[in-house]
C-alpha cells in the first residue's frame, strides 16, 4: 500500500518545489541611513528601517525576499531599469513618480536642515532669521559650498531651493557612507556646510568621536518641519501589486509602531512633542 501511494507523494512534493520556485524575488533596497537603517556598529539592525522591514516580509509570504544595500545613486537606477525592487525609505518627489510606485506615507520624520560647525557660525549669521537659515541667499552669495549625497532628495521644498543654484555651489559625495564622509571632511575644514538630517548626523557626529556641543543645525527658511517617507517600488505591474499589499498593512504600523521607533533617535527635548504631533499626521483632513 505504501510502494502504491509513492507515486502520489512524489507528484505532491514536486509540486511544492514548483510552487516554491515560482516565487517572485522581491529585492529591497536599502543603505546605510541612520536612524533608519544601521550597517555597522553597536546600533547594528536597530534601525527605525530595520525592525519594520522583518515585519512587511513576514506578511507577505507570496514573494521570496532579497535585502541588498545599494547608495542611493544605485539605488534610483535599479527603480529606473523596471526590476521588481522595492525600497522603504524614499521621499515622494515629481521626478521619481514617473518611474516609482508610492506606497501611502508610512513615517513623518523631521526635515533636513543645514549642519555647521560652531566655530564657523558667523559664516551664517547674515543669513539667519532666529534659527531658520536663508539657504539659497547664502550659496547665492558667498563662495561656501554644500556638502550633498548625491541623487538624494532633501524633500521637493528643499530640492527646489537647490535646483535654483549653480552647480559650483555644491559637493557632492556618491559613496556608501556618504553623509559620514562629508561629516568629516566638515571636520578636516575641507567644507564648511553640510545638508541633513539632525538624526542622521547626531548619531554620525558621535560614531566619530565628535561632540555634538561643536555642531549647530538650522531648518531652512520656508521649509516645512516634517516631511513623509514612503515605501515605493518599480512602477510595474509586480511593483504595484506589492504597494497594493503594503498599503494595506502600513496604517497600523504608523500608528502603533513606527513613531515610537523613530521618537527614540530624536534629542529628549524633542521627542514628546514629535510624539503629540505624530499623532495628528494621518488624520483626514477636511
Amino acid at each position: 500500500m505504501r510502494i502504491a501511494h509513492l507515486p502520489a507523494l512524489l507528484c505532491l512534493l514536486l509540486a511544492s518545489v514548483h510552487i516554491a520556485e515560482a516565487k517572485e524575488r522581491l529585492l529591497w533596497l536599502v543603505r546605510d541611513l541612520p536612524p533608519f537603517t544601521i550597517f555597522e556598529g553597536p546600533a547594528k539592525g536597530s534601525g527605525v528601517i530595520d525592525q519594520l522591514l522583518p515585519q512587511l516580509i513576514a506578511q507577505m509570504p507570496e514573494y521570496e525576499h532579497s535585502i541588498i544595500r545599494v547608495n542611493r545613486a544605485r539605488g534610483i537606477q535599479m527603480l529606473q531599469e523596471r526590476s521588481f525592487t522595492c525600497d522603504p525609505t524614499l521621499l515622494w518627489t515629481p521626478e521619481r513618480a514617473r518611474y516609482v510606485h508610492f506606497s501611502t506615507p508610512s513615517l513623518g520624520v523631521l526635515s533636513s536642515g543645514l549642519v555647521i560647525r560652531k566655530q564657523d557660525l558667523a559664516l551664517l549669521s547674515p543669513y539667519l532669521e532666529g534659527q531658520q537659515v536663508d539657504l539659497q541667499q547664502l550659496l547665492a552669495q558667498t563662495q561656501l559650498k554644500l556638502g550633498i549625497v548625491a541623487e538624494r532628495s532633501y524633500s521637493v521644498q528643499v530640492d527646489q531651493v537647490l535646483r535654483q543654484l549653480p552647480d559650483s555651489a555644491f559637493s557632492r559625495h556618491y559613496g556608501n557612507d556618504a553623509t559620514a564622509n562629508l561629516l568629516q571632511m566638515q571636520r578636516l575644514g575641507r567644507l564648511q556646510l553640510v545638508l541633513g538630517y539632525w538624526p542622521e548626523v547626531r548619531y554620525l557626529i558621535q560614531q566619530q568621536g565628535g561632540s555634538l556641543d561643536d555642531y549647530s543645525f538650522h531648518p531652512i527658511r520656508g521649509v516645512d518641519r516634517y516631511q513623509f517617507l514612503h515605501v515605493g517600488c518599480s512602477d510595474t505591474a509586480q511593483g504595484r501589486e506589492a504597494i497594493a499589499h503594503i498599503d494595506r498593512l502600513l496604517p497600523a504600523l504608523r500608528e502603533q509602531t513606527l513613531p515610537e521607533l523613530y521618537a527614540g533617535w530624536l534629542d529628549p527635548a524633542l521627542r514628546q512633542d514629535y510624539l503629540e504631533q505624530a499623532r495628528y499626521f494621518f488624520e483626514p483632513r477636511h
